[in-house]
């Protein structure tokens, strides 16, 4: 007999990595920007659309967690070293698009940087989960 409510262990892992001296706002905001492109280039993260019992559908979600961590700047540029290194799918968030107002001028504004020299302040990853694990090695969970 299986239980359907038992949790599931994913090969994979979607993590988001952020800098630990962030406000709250940023904090949430980075979080939501960096892991709302994942789906559209591994679909297989994203479940069913969801319905309630009247029927009212509801957009699909994905289909397992996404931690969330912290780390310090470092942590972050070395986690962003050691991601690329590895080919894992990585979106990335830097200090500049706080105060940019759409998307052309977002990726003109990360385009215009070096990878070593973009001012991080998060970053996403989904891969395997041992790599994932490794790359994110230093930092913790966010509170």
């Amino acid at each position: 007999m299986t239980d359907d409510n038992a949790p599931v262990r994913f090969d994979t892992k979607i993590a988001v990595l952020l800098r630990d001296d962030l406000e709250t706002w940023q904090r949430l905001n980075v979080t939501a920007f960096l892991v709302s492109g994942l789906g559209t280039q591994v679909p297989e993260v994203i479940g069913e659309p969801y319905a309630d019992a009247d029927d009212t559908p509801y957009l699909p979600m994905f289909r397992q967690p996404v931690l969330v961590f912290a780390g310090s700047k470092e942590i972050l540029t070395g986690a962003h070293a050691k991601a690329v290194s590895r080919g894992v799918t990585l979106s990335v968030f830097t200090s500049d698009l706080f105060a940019i107002g759409h998307d052309e001028a977002n990726r003109a504004a990360v385009r215009a940087v070096r990878r070593d020299g973009m001012d991080l302040v998060g970053l996403a990853v989904h891969g395997p989960r041992n790599a994932v694990d490794k790359i994110l090695k230093g930092a913790s969970m966010h509170p």
